[in-house]
């Protein structure tokens, strides 16, 4: 084994964390290995057991910790939360990217932890194979993301509504630091410990920040960026809470989450969010308003109040003006547009509403503008004859729109009804539909032939309109 353990979050003071190993497990079987990131890691996929992915046996170096953060949930303030399941193994080192040099390894699904707020700390199948399926899904269509080196089966039953398989994810980011990590220390008044924090934060993910408030416009710079992916690609991530928002710009937490198929803006998919809090063109504002969480955490690190509010305040009104302006090039790369021109706005927004109104599949419609035609969606009776001629004559003033268009729409995404007959397929014994999706979700942009069934919509009897967090 090739991979060096240096656990820097781990020597940070005791109350960043609880020591916690995991739990054993009865009777520990590989379900995935997710073979060429073991191998991007330093790892030996050999050496990635069953008994290694359950926490059984620990791999040398790791030093087992569950990290504690705090969190607005739906807007409601809850000032101890943490890890309830899940332990942060350690950190491996390499060269992963300019300034990027360790990534944190996490078991979810560990058992219990001092943060389980009587739960009881495991995982049952369903969410470790839609949390391993759609990250590494998100990994492929370009999206920063955790993503999943692993996944096993304990051999022992989760009891949630009935019982159900248990499972364990072997997660990994370039870190598991949250918003919600800023507001425990801020809501504890622990203002050294915030600093500390700060201070890591800022080292390890945006080494150019000086002070606290550059380290805030960085993250204000990634959640922009990335909140933007996901609306290019129709991802509703369904539990939008200050804890399930990570500082490094990496998407995290895969509870609720799910892929529009019919588009509409208000379109909700988890069964936790009653007023739609969270619905799909909700996310950039909720990411605002999460950020603005963050940067009222960092206040107490400025020595003057009134400036810092101020100061606060000119980052955070940078949001929607960089929102905007990812969201726009990438929508404009969709409909095949590499440069920019006055009306791109209007085209993208004319198609939307089109497609909202004829409830048109988001893949599907972007997917066939390639051929030139995606009346067949955008169904609304004129609504494609009295958008497409203004389109085309846009198209025409660009040197090569079909490659633009190939790179950015996917042909095949995570689609809801697949996964969750995955899901059940799993609970009987049956994993080769995981697998299956697994390796399709890998070519998002040129999946292979036998894979073209994967591309469609789902028929109104397979539709999935509620997804639930798993715990």
């Amino acid at each position: 084994m090739t991979v060096t353990f240096d656990n820097s979050y781990a020597r940070l003071p005791d109350r960043f964390y609880a020591r916690q190993t995991p739990t054993p497990v009865a009777a520990p079987s590989t379900l995935s290995v997710n073979k060429d990131l073991a191998r991007e890691l330093g790892f030996d996929p050999d050496d990635l057991s069953a008994e290694v992915l359950t926490g059984n046996t620990l791999l040398p170096g790791t030093d087992p910790i569950a990290q504690v953060y705090a969190g607005h949930q739906f807007g409601g303030w809850v000032p101890r939360l943490g890890d309830g399941r899940a332990c942060l193994l350690g950190e491996v080192t390499g060269e992963f990217g300019p300034n990027d040099t360790r990534r944190d390894i996490q078991l979810k699904g560990s058992g219990v932890t001092p943060f389980s707020r009587r739960g009881d700390g495991r995982a049952w199948l369903g969410p470790v194979m839609r949390e391993y399926l759609v990250s590494e899904a998100m990994h492929a269509l370009g999206i920063p993301t955790t993503r999943a080196l692993g996944a096993a089966l304990t051999g022992e039953r989760v009891q949630r509504e009935r019982g159900y398989p248990g499972a364990i994810l072997t997660r990994v980011a370039a870190s598991h630091i949250r918003v919600g990590t800023f507001q425990y220390f801020a809501g504890q008044n622990d203002i050294e410990g915030l600093r500390l924090l700060t201070d890591y934060a800022a080292s390890r993910h945006y080494p150019n920040a000086k002070n606290p408030m550059e380290f805030l416009d960085h993250v204000v710079r990634a959640q922009a960026e990335l909140i933007a992916g996901w609306m290019s690609v129709g991802f509703l991530h369904g539990v939008m809470n200050t804890d399930n928002m990570a500082i490094s710009g990496e998407t995290i937490d895969y509870g609720p989450c799910a892929f529009l198929d019919a588009y509409h803006p208000r379109t909700v998919f988890s069964s936790i969010d009653q007023t739609g809090r969270y619905a799909f063109a909700a996310q950039p504002d909720m990411g605002m308003w999460n950020l603005a969480q963050l940067a009222t955490a960092l206040l107490p690190l400025h020595p003057d109040e009134d400036a810092a509010v101020e100061e606060a305040s000119a980052v955070l009104n940078q949001f929607p003006d960089l929102f905007h302006e990812a969201w726009t090039a990438k929508f404009r790369a969709k409909l095949g547009l590499a440069r920019s021109e006055d009306g791109d706005g209007k085209l993208i927004s004319g198609l939307l509403s089109r497609m909202a109104s004829s409830q048109a599949d988001f893949t599907l419609t972007f997917s066939a503008l390639n051929t030139r035609d995606a009346s067949h969606e955008v169904s609304d009776e004129g609504a494609w004859d009295s958008w497409a001629p203004d389109w085309q004559a846009r198209l025409a003033r660009e040197q090569d729109p079909d490659t633009t268009m190939a790179r950015a729409n996917p042909v095949v995404i995570p689609r809801n009804h697949q996964i969750e007959a995955a899901i059940q397929a799993g609970i009987d014994g049956n994993y080769a539909p995981f697998h299956r999706l697994a390796a399709a979700f890998t070519r998002p942009f040129a999946p292979e032939q036998e894979d073209m069934d994967l591309t469609r919509a789902p028929t109104p009897d397979q539709r999935v309109l509620r997804t639930f967090c798993g715990t």
